[in-house]
């Protein structure tokens, strides 16, 4: 037999086979492009979207995690809400005129209470084990009572960002600063009555009537002294200097008398004795903690007689003022929070779009036309069983053999 008829059946037989076999495997995992030189182009392109796939699905992890950090911390801010707002119910019914010393008692224990809570929420920890506001200091508790009972903020102030997409990052850490970053009193000044004063005197914050006057004095450090005398009349001193001065109206139980000293509008309340004197200082940090423990201290101790009273709705006051800082801080944390949340969450969604168009990409790119290939596998294999049943019928031919 002619042997060129055997080497071109042979390699016609080989062509067919390897086709097969192509064909199979793009059927079987559905890629028509698995190596470089099958389609440089195509094999590039899909590389490149795997490659971007994979970075969104890194975000798309950072993501979710981050979602899973703030969405504890905004939980924490909402239980904080919370319970300053029962902290404000319990000092406005302190300040009602009728609530026995019995029921101070009772509410200065709701007061410790509140407390004990608030330190918990501080310190609350994440669901990997970490402390969510500690900072940069996760491993440590960010608020720890001290031997002499005050707490103290052990963490820090840190930031620490990461990538939601490949252009925007987001915040993965909270701190402790809306616990610690109120000020005492109104935020300009805190008022502090004398232990001495045996009158019914009080001197409560109205606003800010001179912001510039009112930035400067709580900036300083000289302290504005109110002292009265008889008949009602008053004066105010700030280093030396008088710098307001007056004479209380009859009409005092109405809150008519207003004076204005560090920029604020103060209202003189109640009947001070002569000899009674008030001190403003300008407002210095003041800790949700020691504020908490302020009123239990102010509610635990309150006396019975008139002076003391006063004294107590003194405190009381400044309290509320101190609770309505700390009030607006946590629902300004809880909106900014709330605000990374849903860029997190608007991310998200945009990363899931481009990863399904990424997808799209690749496999336009790089998968088989099944229909096609499965009838391109058939055809192959109707011409190989044709071409081996014609080689077989040739060989047979006897004269083929002396060819």
């Amino acid at each position: 037999m002619n042997l060129s008829f055997y080497t071109s059946f042979n390699t016609s037989l080989a062509q067919q086979e390897a086709q097969i076999n192509t064909l199979q495997q793009q059927i079987s995992t559905g890629l028509a492009v698995q190596t470089p030189d099958q389609n440089p182009a195509a094999y590039q392109s899909a590389a490149l979207g795997a490659d971007q796939i994979s970075a969104l699905a890194n975000n798309s992890n950072t993501q979710a995690a981050i979602q899973v950090q703030l969405g504890s911390v905004s939980n924490a801010y909402q239980a904080t809400s919370s319970l300053l707002n029962s902290v404000q119910s319990v000092v406005e019914q302190a300040l009602n005129g009728a609530t026995s010393p019995q029921n101070l008692n009772a509410l200065a224990g709701q007061v410790q209470s509140a407390a004990h809570q608030m330190l918990a929420l501080g310190n609350t920890t994440a669901s990997n084990g970490s402390y969510l506001f500690g900072g940069s200091r996760g491993s440590v508790a960010p608020f720890q009572v001290s031997s002499g009972g005050s707490v103290i903020y052990m963490g820090d102030g840190a930031q620490s960002q990461a990538a939601i997409t490949p252009n925007t990052n987001a915040s993965t850490i909270a701190n402790g600063e809306v616990f610690v970053s109120g000020l005492a009193g109104d935020g300009t000044a805190s008022v502090t009555a004398a232990s001495t004063n045996a009158g019914t005197g009080q001197i409560i914050s109205q606003g800010i009537a001179n912001a510039a006057s009112a930035s400067a004095f709580q900036s300083g450090t000289s302290a504005i002294t109110v002292s009265f005398g008889a008949g009602g009349a008053y004066t105010a001193s700030q280093g030396g200097s008088t710098v307001a001065s007056g004479t209380l109206t009859s009409n005092t139980t109405t809150g008519a008398n207003t004076v204005q000293l560090g920029g604020v509008d103060y209202q003189l309340t109640g009947t001070p004795a002569a000899g009674d004197s008030f001190t403003l200082s300008p407002s210095r940090p003041q800790s949700a903690f020691t504020l908490l423990q302020t009123i239990y201290k102010a509610l635990s101790t309150a006396g019975t007689t008139p002076s003391q009273v006063a004294q107590t709705n003194q405190v009381l006051n400044q309290s509320l003022a101190g609770l309505a800082q700390y009030q607006q801080n946590v629902v300004t944390a809880q909106a900014q929070n709330g605000v990374t949340l849903q860029a997190i969450s608007n991310a998200a969604t945009s990363n899931t779009n481009q990863s399904t168009q990424l997808q799209t990409s690749v496999q336009n790119a790089t998968a088989v036309n099944t229909p096609l290939a499965i009838t391109t596998l058939d055809q192959t294999l109707t011409a190989l069983q044709a071409a081996m049943k014609t080689f077989g019928t040739v060989q047979s031919l006897s004269l083929f053999n002396y060819v």
